[in-house]
């Protein structure tokens, strides 16, 4: 049976993510940073389902939480097969008015933890003979946003790291790559009045936001992707960018 580790799966897209797999034969490794009631309740849908599943509650952006969730994996024995990299935060705001320790928080959440999670997973996919990670990332990553440099910085950080991961870890049987969301009907976007809404669907040609069920079947598809298929940054927005 193969293992998928999920990040960020309490809610919103990484939730959508770990629903849409639940028909599979997988044990799920699902985590987030302090949502554990709603993590418990994804555990239980999928459960509810036959599925086994192990959670964790921590910021995985932190060193120390990062050794420690991987030695509970080890105590276990799990060996993770795919890596859905979900975590993320934004901030709305002028780069002048950010502070220090918002833009180290955002930079440590969306970026290290996918390094930090890679750097570990790795070498199980090697023991295992393969394996498949995929980046949640964000159009804002390609074209880059106003009031949002430091999301775009680290969603184009993201991209990049696909794109240079793939090329290194393809010759041992890894898959690398990023599903570039555009605007997504997640609790990140709850800030968008209805008029501001309305003024987005207009922009973009698909006339509305994509679902975390959307992205979820997305990564399905990506799973079942020939071996070939490495390296690539995908947008999902509707046609908008």
């Amino acid at each position: 049976m193969k293992t998928i580790l999920i990040s960020g799966a309490s809610r919103g897209i990484g939730r959508g993510i770990a629903l849409a797999l639940k028909d599979r034969d997988y044990h799920f490794v699902i985590t987030c940073k302090e949502h554990e009631e709603l993590l418990n309740e994804v555990k239980e849908e999928l459960e509810h389902c036959g599925r086994t599943c192990t959670t964790f509650v921590g910021d995985l952006s932190d060193h120390k939480t990062i050794i420690k969730f991987f030695k509970y994996l080890e105590y276990l024995q799990i060996r993770v097969d795919i890596l859905v990299n979900n975590v993320g935060i934004s901030h709305i705001g002028l780069l002048q008015d950010m502070k220090t320790t918002q833009w180290n928080n955002i930079v440590s959440t969306n970026l290290t933890t996918v390094f930090s999670l890679c750097k570990r997973v790795i070498p199980m996919m090697l023991h295992n003979g393969g394996g498949k990670i995929i980046n949640i990332s964000s159009v804002w990553g390609l074209v880059g946003a106003s009031c949002e440099v430091a999301y775009s910085t680290t969603k184009g950080g993201i991209n990049a790291f696909t794109k240079a991961l793939a090329k290194e870890v393809a010759p041992s049987n890894i898959q690398v790559n990023a599903i570039a969301c555009g605007l997504i009907d997640t609790e990140m976007n709850d800030f968008l009045s209805e008029e501001d809404k309305k003024t987005l669907f207009e922009e973009i040609p698909a006339g509305r936001m994509g679902t975390a069920e959307e992205v979820g079947e997305f990564v399905t598809r990506l799973i079942d992707s020939p071996d070939y298929l490495t390296g690539q940054v995908i947008a999902l927005d509707g046609g908008w960018i």
